[in-house]
């Protein structure tokens, strides 16, 4: 495998960012959470299919089939997430919602291990965990609520796991196949599952205000084109485990978004369990040097 132009860590972060602001850019569109996905997918295929056609189709016969059926698999399990995880903020306050589909560490450990045989530090595991325990602590309150907000969190953790499925069938493919070429599959899976689903629900496609098409058109370029491809990039070089706890840090950048546009109060296990999140993050990166021999790998 190549060495990475730049540090994976980087690119990571710059997808995490972005990925705060989907929540709140599916808060603010009016229609239902399938159409919201399905655009979110299609316009992210259109803005890839130029550079794709131009420069990366070719790289489409030299697919094993293997490599396909991974791919569609990503495609279908983006899909869900997307439609389960969008549902889910009806139910949900944006902050709960968010921690608790990005819990990937509990799947990403276990599916790493299974499918990797990607061993564990203890370190990894602490840092793991105290992320999680901060992850808890911030929709503690909806957990006790019950009823429509149990329900959404329940949708978000079932998103969850679809998500760290999609980042654990790309981590394989991707050290066979371009950045580009993968990603375009992925996502043309994904749209293509998605509105069979829009069909199947009776959701409509349109007409919708402007605003709609506008937030439509920023969930692909932000959480889609820079968050999940840079994701994908990363995973050519890293683990899905160095990922997954990365974007723990999404519902505390999601969390402040949402207090400062939709006025959501922050209570104070919210605010304890932001911190939390923050240092299981900081342990996890301290001393780069280990991590980076224990995750980037190396070799041809």
């Amino acid at each position: 495998m190549d060495k990475p132009p730049i540090h994976p860590y980087i690119p990571i972060m710059i997808g995490v960012i972005t990925l705060a602001f989907s929540a709140i850019f599916v808060k603010l569109v009016s229609a239902d959470s399938g159409v919201t996905a399905f655009y979110r997918m299609f316009f992210s295929v259109l803005i890839m299919a130029p550079a794709f056609l131009l420069k990366y189709r070719h790289e489409v016969k030299a697919i094993s089939k293997k490599d396909w059926l991974f791919s569609a698999v990503a495609g279908v399990f983006l899909a869900f997430h997307f439609i389960l995880w969008f549902e889910s903020l009806n139910y949900t306050s944006v902050a709960s919602s968010t921690v608790l589909v990005t819990l990937q560490p509990l799947f990403a450990f276990a599916g790493t291990y299974l499918f990797f045989k990607e061993k564990l530090t203890a370190k990894t595991i602490i840092s793991g965990a105290i992320a999680i325990g901060g992850s808890v602590l911030i929709s503690w309150g909806d957990f006790r609520l019950g009823g429509d907000a149990f329900f959404g969190d329940m949708l978000a953790l079932i998103a969850c796991g679809l998500i760290t499925g999609y980042l654990l069938f790309g981590q394989d493919v991707r050290k066979r196949i371009s950045l580009v070429t993968y990603t375009f599959i992925v996502y043309s899976v994904s749209t293509v599952a998605i509105f069979f689903y829009v069909l199947a629900s009776g959701e409509s496609f349109g007409p919708y205000p402007a605003a709609d098409w506008f937030w439509f058109a920023m969930l692909a370029i932000l959480p889609n084109l820079f968050g999940h491809t840079l994701f994908n990039w990363s995973l050519r070089y890293v683990s899905t485990n160095v990922i997954s706890i990365a974007i723990l840090f999404e519902p505390v950048g999601a969390a402040v978004l949402a207090y400062y546009i939709f006025q959501e109060s922050l209570i104070t296990t919210q605010v304890v369990g932001g911190l939390v999140v923050l240092a299981g993050i900081t342990l996890f990166v301290v001393d780069g040097r280990k991590i980076r021999k224990l995750f980037i790998r190396k070799g041809a």
